[in-house]
């Protein structure tokens, strides 16, 4: 007899990013059938042309880099009784934020030249600046289990929780060794954990894409960078890439 318990309707919906975080959903969706039989897609426009506003949980990838952003981001909150962040973009402003602190207007006529006046591009904002957020799911892109676990968390009424030590944990746990004995810089001391230390263990240093652990010791960081050969630019432009956002918030 088929089960006549309603499935939980859930949305995707995509702002200034790449789009590899949805994905990476699409990706997971195709391994774990299970989450299938308990959901129902109503909004995901890389996989489906259907539409619906009718859902429970909204999950978001991009940031919110035009003005024009906020009023779409307010409806589908409105219209979320849970709302997700989905990745680097949504959670900590992403690569977009590079440009935080730079002239935006210098930066649209660098980007699109005469026709600069086209685009309404601003600052790079992650949501949680614009809109509320009850989840996140961290990482450029995000990992295909975490949003597994994530799902199923939410589908059950729990709030699931992210880690909040550093990536250096992990790379312990699984015995790496430490990138900086071997002439490499690594954002691991001050990056958030739950990646499983995925780019150092394949001697590739943490850049930063799951965002900054609630208390990071930078100032401690750059006396590492300075005691392995590495000056404070350096580590500046490496935290640019990802955690422009965030060190600019933590400055003001």
């Amino acid at each position: 007899m088929a089960s006549t318990i309603p499935k939980a309707r859930i949305a995707f919906f995509d702002f200034t990013c790449c789009e590899g975080c949805q994905l990476a959903v699409a990706d997971a969706l195709q391994t774990h059938l299970d989450l299938l039989e308990a959901v129902e897609i109503v909004n995901f426009r890389e996989v489906m042309s259907e539409k619906s506003d009718d859902y429970m949980i909204a999950f978001v990838e991009g940031s919110c880099t035009r003005m024009s952003d906020e009023a779409r981001l307010k409806v589908i909150r409105e219209n979320a009784q849970i709302l997700v962040a989905l990745g680097a973009c949504a959670h900590i402003g992403g690569v977009n934020a590079i440009r935080t602190g730079l002239d935006i207007a210098g930066v649209r006529r660098y980007v699109y030249g005469e026709k600069a006046m086209f685009f309404e591009t601003d600052s790079a904002r992650p949501i949680d600046a614009v809109v509320p957020v009850d989840a996140y799911i961290p990482g450029c892109p995000i990992d295909l289990d975490e949003f597994v676990r994530t799902v199923k968390a939410l589908l059950l009424g729990r709030i699931p929780i992210l880690h909040d030590y550093p990536v250096c944990v992990e790379c312990k746990m699984k015995e790496n060794v430490c990138l900086y004995t071997i002439d490499k810089t690594c954002l691991g001391p001050i990056t958030r954990a739950g990646c499983g230390a995925i780019c150092p263990t394949f001697g590739v240093g943490c850049e930063g894409c799951r965002g900054l652990i609630s208390n990071p010791n930078i100032r401690s960081l750059k006396e590492v960078f300075s005691e392995n050969g590495f000056d404070e630019k350096t580590l500046m432009e490496k935290m640019k890439i990802f955690l422009s956002y965030q060190t600019m918030e933590s400055e003001s």
